[in-house]
């Protein structure tokens, strides 16, 4: 596998694009940046996505794997494979690993989402979700209530729930009676930050 530096360094080439437009459609300030390219640091998780979006790859690609660089077209009838993200909690919020650790393929989701896969660490989301699942998550910036969501908190640290929003904050509660629901206000929500990663569209089980 190659280092996700020269894959940035590559697509930026193939994409003729500056570090100044990688900024501007990304966010990411320029000395992140600089320090992606020169190898000091690997971009987390939502930081990875964005470059992949910008630069128009394939994330799996970006990150060194041994796949196609075009993103690609989804569509109900076609079958693609999508890389699993490392651990995320059904339990209190815990840091998403950065390594890919398999694949997962999806053949029938609407081909007008940005989809992901991780893997389930924990037992607060039983019976629906157990330890060892994974889930398939559709990108996107909110849910409504009720949903089952991923949420990202303090930046790299993800925990899977179900999402209640109020006027002064937000539930993230668990199904498992056994554990408690993470309760935060409208300035904790600004501060740590939080914020919602995307959907749970579809969970798979191993039965091994």
């Amino acid at each position: 596998m190659k280092d996700i530096s020269d894959r940035i360094k590559e697509a930026m080439s193939i994409r003729n694009l500056r570090q100044a437009e990688i900024v501007e459609r990304t966010g990411i300030n320029k000395g992140a940046l600089s320090s992606y390219l020169s190898g000091r640091y690997k971009p987390k998780q939502e930081n990875i996505y964005r470059l992949a979006e910008a630069l128009n790859v394939n994330e799996a690609w970006l990150m060194g794997a041994d796949v196609p660089m075009e993103r690609m077209n989804r569509s109900v009838n076609s079958r693609i494979v999508i890389p699993i993200y490392g651990r995320i909690a059904a339990g209190k919020p815990t840091e998403m690993m950065e390594d890919i650790i398999g694949e997962a393929d999806i053949t029938y989701l609407p081909s007008d989402h940005e989809y992901i896969a991780l893997k389930i660490n924990g037992r607060s989301m039983e019976p629906a979700l157990m330890d060892g699942d994974i889930v398939i998550v559709s990108r996107q910036p909110d849910v409504e209530n009720g949903e089952i969501a991923v949420v990202a908190v303090n930046g790299n640290d993800a925990t899977c729930k179900r999402v209640y929003k109020y006027s002064n904050g937000v539930r993230l509660v668990p199904i498992n009676p056994e554990f408690e629901p993470i309760i935060l206000n409208k300035q904790e929500i600004d501060e740590i930050p939080v914020r919602i990663i995307g959907k749970v569209v579809e969970s798979r089980h191993r039965w091994v």
